[in-house]
């Protein structure tokens, strides 16, 4: 079982997150004529470290961004969304 630190709430176990999606993908601009079909349906599935949110709903109910190697499952960062350094972790 995965443990992820909430930056409100401290260390708790993953049935207490909903998996919200990848953090990196961004929402098309509202009333642009493309784009919708790509955001909703088609994503990568990368072997690697990824950025994630979680929202954890039996807890503080906020969201926490999360960077996690799709591989291992081994959490390397997590904190509040925006707040993780940018950059490529090593995969």
């Amino acid at each position: 079982m995965l443990r992820i630190n909430c930056p409100w709430c401290g260390a708790r176990d993953m049935v207490e997150f909903t998996y919200v999606g990848d953090a990196t993908v961004r929402r098309p601009d509202m009333g642009a004529d493309s784009g919708h079909y790509e955001f909703v349906y088609l994503r990568d599935n990368p072997k690697g470290v990824q950025e994630e949110l979680w929202h954890h709903v039996a807890g503080c109910r906020q969201h926490v961004a999360v960077r996690r190697h799709m591989v291992t499952h081994e959490i390397l960062a997590s904190g509040k969304p925006d707040s993780l350094p940018s950059g490529d972790a090593p995969s």
